[in-house]
């Protein structure tokens, strides 16, 4: 019997309580245990609950702690410090602020308090528009976080006005970072929410994606055109209106750059522009974009490459549905 407890391995983490309460569930469908819990079992899983409970407390406390700092206006003078050494210090504070809320939010339930405590209203009113980039893009990336697989958190922030804030500094903000965490933000927003894409037509974000793809940083062409591949695939419907922007012809503009990698995105988006799109296909095959030579080439200079071959295999794709079906076509109309 000493044996057997001593073999006997207990959960180290929330995730172990939970799997042995699943467990225990399970077991209680079933035959009946041989034996009842021992009196060391019931001790250690009232001591992990309890643990757990005070974890998501002391959590709690930490946000606040954070808050606090969040919302100070400016931190006390210290004897034999400058001016500039103050702001440095409490910028230095609140950027750590931030990077722990950060983490913190993580956490589901981390998220939705972080909301009850007004921290995203903080975030909005107070950071979106600082001064310092450090402060702007941490908030931003903070109200990625919470709004991640969290719908509750989503419309709070759609209901304060978050998008167009996020979308104006994916746009313009002059530091990269910035729009580049902006954009991060506003995936969260609109992707898998009905109401956050909505809000995301009303304010012309597709127009914003396309000068993403069109920017001279690389970060924010990548999301900018997986945002929109991933947009377009999760909602069909919009490619009408999406090529009535002439998407198609400012895709091909963004290919004749100097290859880069999102270039697959670029290529998928097209993909599904031509898909049950009777405007996307004629744009395609509009000989004034020279689109045809521009795939063949394309597809030459990745053969062999391993790494590129998705990107390879949108453009036969993208190739095949648009100039392939266009000389059956012609053929068919000679005949």
């Amino acid at each position: 019997m000493a044996e057997d407890r001593q073999n006997r391995r207990y959960p180290q983490n929330l995730q172990g309580v939970l799997q042995l309460a699943v467990d225990a569930g399970s077991a209680a469908e079933g035959p009946a245990p041989i034996e009842p819990m021992s009196e060391e079992r019931k001790i250690w899983l009232r001591e992990a609950l309890a643990d757990v409970c005070r974890g998501q407390m002391d959590e709690v406390e930490q946000m606040k702690q954070c808050l606090a700092v969040l919302q100070k206006d400016g931190l006390s003078p210290k004897e034999g410090g400058g001016e500039e050494e103050r702001d440095d210090e409490d910028e230095d504070e609140r950027e750590s602020a931030f990077e722990m809320l950060s983490e913190l939010c993580e956490n589901l339930d981390n998220a939705r308090d972080w909301m009850i405590l007004g921290g995203l209203e903080l975030c909005l009113t107070q950071y979106l528009c600082h001064t310092q980039s450090g402060l702007r893009w941490r908030a931003a990336e903070l109200i990625a976080s919470c709004a991640q697989n969290m719908p509750q958190v989503q419309i709070h922030l759609l209901s304060i006005g978050a998008l167009p804030k996020l979308l104006q500094l994916t746009d313009s903000d002059p530091n990269p970072t910035v729009r580049v965490k902006a954009l991060y933000a506003v995936s969260c927003l609109v992707r898998e929410q009905e109401a956050g894409l909505q809000a995301f037509l009303s304010h012309d974000g597709f127009s914003v994606l396309m000068r993403g793809m069109q920017s001279g940083n690389e970060k924010l062409r990548t999301k900018s055109a997986f945002l929109l591949l991933n947009l377009l695939t999760s909602h069909p419907e919009q490619k009408d209106a999406v090529v009535s922007m002439g998407m198609v012809q400012q895709l091909v503009f963004v290919l004749r750059t100097p290859h880069s990698p999102f270039h697959e995105h670029v290529l998928g988006a097209l993909c599904c522009l031509v898909e049950d799109c009777p405007q996307g296909l004629k744009d395609c095959r509009d000989p004034a974009l020279g689109l045809e030579v521009l795939l063949r080439q394309r597809s030459r200079e990745l053969q062999g490459k391993e790494e590129s071959q998705e990107e390879l295999d949108f453009c036969e794709s993208l190739r095949v549905a648009c100039f392939h079906r266009q000389q059956s076509d012609d053929n068919g109309m000679d005949r």
